[in-house]
């Protein structure tokens, strides 16, 4: 029998994803460990790579598909004996949901009210559904056991959360409670937008499947997680000085603020370790390594590659990581253990000329460093008024894991290391 290519689950967190080209073509030799295809999940495009030895027999999915399930059929592959006559023993997988059929009006007034279809049938009482299905759902409000599963063997798929969601549609409700309809306030259409906007002409651009991540994630952070604020001035003069005499010295290294930032906050994190936290259930966890997670800015979303023992790495290590991070990012080829994870972040708009901001918590990371731009301002020394290059820093924290004298402690070793850059040095 041919052997099934299913669509990988790339993250923990991924339930589908979209092909974005066939490296191979039917008919093509495959050997183990050789690239199949590029997958986009919701942060990266990411390589797929054979397992078995063969040939490629039939493509079920062409390039461009999006919303393919994980561990949805993508391709058959044909093995060292069997030819072309053993895919007509397979059946291709269909993908498009079976078609809706209307009732009549008569049928409706005089039919008596269907009970609602189960997920599947379970004899345990257990409700199919897959996890970011379940998410919603708790979301919304939902009952999963009065919706129907349109997925594979009856299971409930986000697809079915949304229709259950959409305009118009009330959500069958179990047994004895009365079903009230969804609140017109929590869908927000593209048409009731453009209507609370006056209706405006605009234009449309397609959600791909990372903004879809980004937008849920930080609606769940700033739902979930108590943010709270603190904000410290660093003079950064000698910093940019010694950074200066720094690239100066080798071509080998280009060294700047952003990379001072990142040593400056991981070595702080080490010497405030109540700082480097994370908030769960069961109990605070302290990080024993400190991993910073450094926010990229994508054409189309954002991605936040990690440097790992960022307080064992100097400035010159830092700077090389970071420049090769920022350069796969942008290309897509980040590896996952490259951007999933971290124990902090750093988000830097000061090359835009912001002066200072609050950024959101990435879950499950304790903390987040908005960094602003470094900008001439008059200071006060030894009671005379002088000018100094300022640099706004702003310490979002989740209050649950990191306490307010916490943060603050952490903004004064950050500013400490910042203001007297040669102790990042030693």
């Amino acid at each position: 029998m041919p052997i099934e290519i299913l669509m990988p689950a790339l993250s923990p967190t991924m339930t589908e994803g979209n092909l974005a080209k066939w490296l191979k073509k039917e008919g093509d030799e495959v050997h183990s460990g050789d690239v199949l295809a590029e997958i986009e999940t919701d942060k990266a495009t990411m390589e797929v790579e054979a397992v078995d030895d063969g040939k490629m027999g039939k493509i079920l999915v062409p390039e461009g598909a999006q919303g393919i399930k994980v561990n949805e059929p993508i391709a058959l592959l044909l093995g060292e004996d069997e030819d072309a006559s053993a895919l007509e023993k397979v059946a291709e997988p269909v993908r498009q949901p079976a078609p809706v059929v209307q009732p009549s009006m008569e049928s409706v007034q005089t039919a008596p009210a269907a009970p609602a279809v189960p997920a599947r049938e379970r004899g345990n009482g257990r409700i199919f559904a897959t996890p970011l299905a379940r998410r919603m759902a708790q979301q919304a409000g939902l009952d999963l056991g009065a919706i129907r599963g349109s997925g594979p063997q009856g299971r409930i798929v986000k697809s079915d959360i949304e229709a259950a969601l959409s305009p118009g549609r009330v959500a069958p409700a179990p047994s004895g409670v009365v079903a009230q309809p969804m609140p017109a306030a929590l869908v927000l259409t593209k048409e009731r937008v453009a209507a609370l906007a006056g209706n405006p002409p605009y234009t449309e651009r397609p959600l791909n499947a990372m903004r879809r991540v980004i937008a849920r994630r930080l609606t769940e952070s700033k739902q979930t997680v108590p943010h709270f604020y603190l904000t410290i001035d660093c003079e950064i003069d000698a910093l940019l000085k010694i950074r200066s005499e720094l690239n100066a010295k080798s071509e080998a290294y280009r060294i700047s603020v952003n990379d001072f930032v990142i040593r400056a906050a991981a070595l702080a994190l080490r010497q405030v370790p109540a700082a480097n936290a994370s908030w769960s259930d069961d109990a605070i966890l302290l990080w024993d390594t400190v991993d910073v997670a450094v926010a990229v800015a994508l054409d189309d979303g954002l991605i936040t590659p990690i440097v790992k023992m960022a307080d064992r790495k100097g400035l010159a290590a830092i700077a090389n990581e970071t420049k090769d991070l920022v350069a796969r990012a942008r290309a897509g080829k980040l590896k996952l253990e490259e951007f999933q994870g971290g124990t902090f972040s750093i988000s830097n708009l000061g090359m835009y000329g912001v002066r200072e901001f609050a950024a959101v918590i990435n879950p499950p990371h304790g903390g987040i460093l908005a960094v602003g731009a470094g900008e001439q301002r008059p200071v006060v020394k030894n009671g005379a008024l002088t000018v100094a290059t300022v640099m706004s820093c702003t310490l979002s924290c989740d209050h649950r894991a990191v306490d307010g004298a916490v943060g603050a402690q952490f903004l004064e070793a950050f500013k400490r290391l910042v203001e007297d850059p040669l102790t990042m040095l030693l």
